[in-house]
C-alpha cells in the first residue's frame, strides 16, 4: 500500500491547477513505485489511497478501512501538506500523523513517513515546527523517514504546474528517488 496520500495537495486557483492532470499525476508515481520494486524482485502491490485536498484528519478518518481492506505490510504516509497551507495547528497535525502511525504499526505494517513543508511565507517560527513534526515523530515512533519529498526542487518552477504547489510529470522521477532509498529497507524487511 503505498500511501494514505500520495502528492496531494490544496487547490490553490481554479484556472491554474488541473485535478484531471494531477490525478494522472499521482497514478503516474504508483506506476513508477510499483515499477521500481518489481525490478528489484520484491513482491508488493502498490495501492494509492491518496486524495487531493485532504488534511491528515481526514487521512486519519480514512485509514482504519484501509488497513482493513488491504492489510498492507508497509504503509507509505505523506499528509500534512494541506494542513500547512491552511495553516491549521502543527499540534493536531502531530497528533493525526502520531495516531495513524500508531494505527498501522498496530496492524503490523512497517511504515514510511515522508516530510513535507509549508512555504515560506508562512512564517519562519511555523514553517520550522512544521517541518521539525516528521523528523520528531519518526524518531519517537520508530519509524522510516524520508525527510522531505520535494528535496532538491522545491524552489524549480518547472518541475510544478502554474499553481506552484502541485509537482508535475517532469517532477515525478525526483520524488521518486526521494522517497526510494526509505523504502526499499521496508521492502526487504519481513513482516
Amino acid at each position: 500500500m503505498s500511501g494514505i496520500s500520495v502528492l496531494a495537495a490544496q487547490r490553490r486557483a481554479a484556472d491554474t491547477f488541473d485535478p484531471v492532470a494531477y490525478r494522472e499525476k499521482c497514478k503516474q508515481v504508483r506506476q513508477l513505485i510499483a515499477d521500481r520494486i518489481a525490478k528489484d524482485g520484491a513482491q508488493y502491490s502498490v495501492v494509492n489511497a491518496s486524495i487531493s485536498g485532504e488534511t491528515t484528519s481526514g487521512g486519519r478518518t480514512r485509514l482504519p478501512a484501509l488497513l482493513k481492506q488491504h492489510r498492507p505490510a508497509i504503509v507509505v504516509i505523506e499528509l500534512g501538506g494541506n494542513d500547512g497551507l491552511r495553516g491549521l495547528p502543527v499540534n493536531a497535525m502531530r497528533d493525526n500523523l502520531a495516531a495513524m502511525i500508531d494505527e498501522c504499526l498496530n496492524a503490523g505494517a512497517r511504515v514510511l513517513l515522508v516530510g513535507v513543508r509549508v512555504p515560506p511565507n508562512y512564517g519562519r517560527e511555523y514553517a520550522e515546527r512544521f517541518a521539525a513534526t516528521f523528523d520528531e515523530l519518526a524518531r519517537a515512533r520508530k519509524v522510516a523517514l524520508a525527510p522531505f519529498l520535494l528535496d532538491g526542487f522545491a524552489d524549480r518552477t518547472e518541475y510544478f504546474q502554474p499553481d506552484r504547489i502541485h509537482p508535475n510529470e517532469k517532477a515525478q522521477p525526483l520524488m521518486l528517488a526521494n522517497v526510494w532509498p526509505h523504502l526499499k529497507p521496508l521492502l526487504a524487511a519481513r513482516r
